[in-house]
């Protein structure tokens, strides 16, 4: 594996679990020339799952998306890359599962939503802006007062 610092061709394996969903082992590396540490994730090969997009275009899927757009919404919250990396983990899982060669990119966005409204709420907001394409303050409005009516509900509830 190619160190990410200095581009030398060997590491040595310090630590390797697998991740939280099991779907894939991750592996704390140390580089045998710099002597730095950095992570790989090993994954199991899996034959291409095509997302259909709205105007019906269609690409093979891709988590590396997910977690990028991700990481765009969660920018300065107290969200980690692990729990960023949990959510692609779940979305993926949900992908390959369904044993579907076909996934719309509907389903793959409310997913992502779901598990992020859980985590983050503005990173939610921020989300979902991009996601739905808000174009409107009134529409941004009404996904702001629905999740703020959600919110008032879980806490009646607790």
């Amino acid at each position: 594996m190619r160190c990410q610092y200095c581009g030398y061709l060997d590491s040595r394996v310090i630590d390797s679990r697998p991740t939280e969903e099991g779907s894939s082992i991750r592996r704390r590396r140390e580089c045998l020339n710099c002597g730095r540490r950095f992570t790989t994730y090993e994954k199991i090969e899996t034959s291409p799952v095509m997302v259909v997009k709205k105007d019906m275009r269609r690409e093979p899927f891709n988590g590396a998306k997910i977690k990028q757009g991700l990481i765009h919404a969660c920018q300065k919250r107290p969200v980690s890359i692990a729990q960023i990396d949990t959510i692609v983990e779940k979305v993926e899982k949900l992908v390959h599962s369904s044993g579907d060669d076909e996934f719309s990119s509907r389903r793959i966005g409310e997913a992502v939503m779901a598990e992020l409204k859980l985590l983050d709420e503005v990173a939610y907001v921020r989300f979902a802006s991009v996601y739905r394409q808000f174009t409107d303050v009134s529409s941004f409005m009404d996904e702001l007062n629905k999740l703020v009516r959600e919110s008032a509900k879980r806490n009646a509830e607790d």
